[in-house]
């Protein structure tokens, strides 16, 4: 294998610009041409109210649970808003979704008390699994749009649970004539890292017809991200087996250097 085995390979990158910089690297330090396409915006919520009035009672939670880095993110900038810090979640039993929020929250300063094997909703409600939840009180900040899957299967096993919207992701708007740049030539991936990239990138090829969206090869992080893939008519030749940005980066690497391009799978992604 060449010691750039991504070497003459156009790669679009579809995360939020602030955060493509993790994906991008590697992805040239493997030889590859990448392309920015950033399909999410990470915004604040309408209001903060929701939020703060659950980190104003934060006692009468026992476990809070991050399902995103942008979640994470948001959470401590509200606790600093009011006077607050990581010191204030100590007594919480504290679960993140995968091992870059956790890292997230570990930079922080917060204890991270679990994290699912597999870096998916699933993998969350497994690794709670011989607990006891009835009556004990779950926080969840994240996104408005998420999978309901956590908060109803704890709901169902007895558990409070009060889910709160810590950002909102939104298309952002491209120059003119940029799409149209960045995608001549057509790349020979497009990577996808949660649900709402592939869903946005729909969108704006609805927007601008310059691709077929079937024409489109993807690379996707996990099962769940692909299946939106697929949905929104993309082909996922590319699926991580761990579902991490390393992992992404290695499925990519592993796809290309494969004959005929047989792709690899396993879990899912953690949200935008």
């Amino acid at each position: 294998m060449s010691a750039r085995p991504l070497a003459g390979k156009r790669i679009a990158i579809t995360r939020a610009r602030a955060q493509t910089s993790a994906l991008r690297q590697p992805l040239e330090d493997l030889g590859a041409e990448v392309v920015e396409i950033p399909t999410i915006e990470i915004r604040d919520p309408d209001s903060w109210e929701p939020l703060d009035q659950a980190l104003a009672r934060l006692s009468e939670f026992d476990f809070l649970i991050l399902t995103s880095v942008n979640g994470v993110r948001k959470l401590l900038e509200r606790l600093r808003a009011r006077g607050m810090g990581p010191a204030d979640l100590a007594r919480l039993e504290v679960g993140a979704i995968g091992p870059a929020t956790a890292a997230a929250l570990a930079q922080a300063g917060v204890r991270v008390d679990f994290v699912p094997k597999a870096y998916r909703a699933e993998g969350l409600i497994e690794s709670l699994e011989g607990r006891d939840v009835r009556g004990r009180s779950f926080l969840i900040p994240r996104a408005r749009v998420a999978r309901d899957l956590v908060p109803r299967v704890l709901g169902e096993r007895g558990a409070r649970v009060e889910v709160v919207e810590a950002y909102q992701t939104a298309l952002p708007t491209l120059p003119p004539g940029a799409l149209e740049r960045l995608l001549a030539p057509p790349p020979d991936l497009v990577t996808f890292t949660s649900s709402s990239t592939a869903v946005n990138f729909a969108r704006l090829l609805e927007e601008q017809p310059l691709l077929a969206p079937g024409t489109v090869r993807a690379a996707s992080i996990g099962p769940v991200t692909s299946e939106t893939a697929r949905q929104s008519g993309f082909e996922v030749v590319v699926e991580a087996e761990e579902s991490t940005i390393p992992g992404l980066v290695a499925a990519i690497r592993d796809h290309f250097a494969v004959p005929h391009g047989v792709g690899t799978r396993l879990a899912s992604g953690e949200e935008s």
